[in-house]
């Protein structure tokens, strides 16, 4: 697979104090994070974000073309462990709870349901398949 200027993805981090930055995407959003000193999200915590954010953009996208949701929350958590190879998240759980009106079109959303989360997992949602699968981090020191 080659490399585009498409298939580029980036922000951009930058310090506003100690402990506490200020991310940003090409599009000018921006996200403020820190140690967890603050009620600011952890990069921990964003990572669980990112993995859940990524999975209900898949699952919303196929079943509210069938029904529009009553309710749609899902939960992403796991451990943070410590060990001889370092920091790591270990028991991973994405759980959704959704739920659709009655009548057909709420059966045909909640029938494609379980594919539509299976699918994400499997083959769909870039965060999780990239943390499944280890991809490896290039870490550099600019000039």
């Amino acid at each position: 697979m080659s490399e585009t200027p498409e298939s580029l993805r980036s922000i951009t981090l930058t310090r506003t104090a100690t402990g506490e930055y200020r991310a940003e995407n090409g599009r000018g959003a921006t996200l403020d994070l820190g140690t967890g000193d603050t009620d600011r999200f952890t990069p921990v915590e964003l990572l669980l974000v990112a993995i859940a954010g990524c999975s209900a953009v898949d699952v919303d996208f196929v079943t509210s073309r069938r029904a529009e949701p009553e309710g749609f929350v899902v939960r992403m958590e796991g451990h943070k462990d410590k060990d001889e190879s370092g920091n790591h998240m270990r028991d991973l759980r994405l759980t959704f709870e959704v739920s659709f009106p009655e009548g057909e079109a709420g059966d045909a959303a909640r029938t494609v349901l379980p594919r539509a989360a299976q699918q994400s997992h499997d083959r769909l949602c870039t965060v999780s398949r990239t943390v499944e699968r280890g991809t490896p981090i290039e870490v550099r020191i600019s000039d």
